[in-house]
């Protein structure tokens, strides 16, 4: 089962109808400049879906610092770009990979069997000196039927009996750099640490020069975690952990959810606890 696409696949199907691309850029701590780059330039065809306006609903109390969109309106957004279950959609961003696997991990959610990832983004496009426009696509209306994949999504309270539980399985696996795993390092949230009982897998690691890395190559990453396991990943506001969640699927892993919320949302209750250190 295929996950990403290259440029090279991309640039055959600019003229395709069938084909819908998704403009994903974003700059964390500049929440503007993604849109503007889109504005400046990007993919012939490509229609702008923002982080924190189309991808993420508004921050609240609990749910984290990117709370998954309203799936309603989330619909009517990817209805006004012209996207069915009969397209094939192509998402992409600078060439980080996160934002883009983002908008793939949200539409496969919904349902949609044909939703990829461009490797390198549009870094890479540019490099290959492949077209670029101004001009903004005019959407085609479509019809969306919603197909919810519960078995993609796990919940607070899932996270949070595993943890009182101290279960092994399922799995929790954090995908942040390890020193802000380890608890040495938090720039962000207001408690540095951990979900007691999860196993660090950094998300940069599945990825190199832009380019997701090979099924074999993903499948030594988690050598060893057991296939059969339900794995729960999770990260710091729920977008860096989509890389790792498409990176689990390229090795071969069924049983793999997103804890949406991720830390931002676990430490947003006083009372749970944080671990520090490498898990025993």
């Amino acid at each position: 089962m295929k996950f990403v696409v290259n440029k090279e696949w991309l640039v055959e199907q600019l003229n395709n109808k069938n084909v819908r691309i998704v403009d994903c850029r974003f700059t964390l701590g500049n929440p503007t400049q993604g849109e503007q780059l889109y504005q400046e330039s990007h993919i012939p065809g490509a229609f702008y879906f923002d982080l924190e306006k189309q991808l993420s609903a508004p921050v609240s109390e609990h749910g984290g610092r990117h709370p998954l969109p309203d799936m309603e309106q989330f619909k009517r957004e990817i209805e006004k770009a012209g996207i069915d279950h009969s397209k094939i959609v192509l998402a992409y961003d600078g060439g980080e990979g996160q934002f883009a696997s983002r908008f793939w991990w949200l539409l496969t959610y919904l349902g949609h069997d044909k939703v990829y990832v461009l490797n390198e983004g549009f870094k890479g496009w540019v490099e290959a000196e492949y077209p670029i426009t101004v001009e903004v696509p005019k959407g085609e209306p479509a019809s969306f039927e919603v197909r919810i994949r519960e078995d993609m999504l796990a919940s607070y309270e899932e996270v949070k009996e595993i943890v009182n539980q101290k279960k092994k399985s399922p799995v929790l696996l954090d995908s942040r750099d390890e020193s802000r795993y380890l608890g040495e390092l938090e720039p962000i949230d207001r408690v540095a640490g951990h979900i007691p009982g999860a196993i660090n897998k950094c998300w940069v690691e599945g990825i190199k020069e832009g380019i997701f890395k090979n099924n074999d190559e993903q499948n030594k990453r988690f050598a060893d975690l057991n296939k059969e396991d339900e794995i729960i990943v999770y990260c710091g506001s729920g977008v860096t952990a989509t890389p790792n969640v498409i990176a689990l699927k390229m090795a071969g892993f069924k049983h793999v959810k997103l804890y949406a919320g991720s830390y931002s949302d676990w430490v947003s209750y006083d009372e749970n606890p944080v671990a520090k250190g490498k898990e025993a």
